[in-house]
């Protein structure tokens, strides 16, 4: 799996530039943002699975920023990085949907292990699904086939695999095309018309042998079928 992309947005040249030394140390993939503005337009548009992000910014502030990807991109996981230590901003941001809250200053240690911990529980990164039940038979990822009960086998391809894997991984919640656009074909979904997402599940679903193995939720998205 290719190491995960981390935005870092933080106005403070020092503080941003040891941030991103230490993340692109640890094997992560880097992008970084110095002002509200340009990080609110590149946290909506680029393809990242966590979000660093400062409160106190030059034009946007981080609350709305932060606001504004949890409309646009529900399920992003955020971090907050702020020299604000009171109590109130911190509720404030978890209650905005802020998966977590570090505060300046803050060693480099703490930061990655909360980078960690973050990346591993957020729900926009797929887990480690491996083996999927399905009715009368079963989806094996690492081969990227379904084994069916009556001997019968369906061979998956690599974009069919990942769409479904991705769909385990968000099983319990309807998600939209776009969260699938950037987080299985890596496309930026705005402005973009294409009916790609919708062909694949009807690809899946034939080859799954079963309509309701992958629901619509009109006007959400899709889900996994219970």
């Amino acid at each position: 799996m290719d190491a995960p992309t981390i935005l870092v947005v933080e106005d403070d040249a020092a503080v941003r530039q040891g941030v991103v030394d230490a993340l692109t140390f640890a094997g992560y993939e880097v992008l970084s943002e110095a002002d509200g503005k340009s990080g609110r337009e590149t946290a909506l548009r680029a393809t990242y699975q966590l979000l660093l992000l400062d409160l106190v910014l030059p034009g946007f502030s981080g609350f709305e920023i932060l606001e504004a990807i949890k409309k646009e991109r529900p399920g992003q996981p955020v971090i907050i990085l702020s020299a604000r230590g009171e109590e109130n901003d911190r509720v404030q941001g978890l209650k905005m949907g802020a998966d977590d809250y570090v505060v300046k200053p803050f060693s480099v240690r703490e930061l990655l292990a909360r980078v960690d911990a973050v990346l591993r529980r957020s729900t926009e990164r797929p887990s480690a699904v491996e083996i999927h039940e399905v009715t009368g038979g079963q989806v094996d990822f690492s081969r990227r086939e379904i084994r069916f009960e009556d001997g019968g086998r369906e061979e998956l391809s690599d974009r069919e695999s990942e769409l479904l894997r991705y769909l385990v991984a968000q099983s319990g919640r309807a998600v939209p095309r776009d969260e699938i656009l950037r987080q299985v074909w890596g496309l930026d979904p705005r402005n973009l018309e294409t009916r790609t997402v919708d062909m694949h599940v009807a690809h899946l679903r034939q080859k799954l042998r079963c309509q309701n193995a992958v629901v619509t939720v009109r006007g959400k998205g899709y889900m996994i079928g219970s």
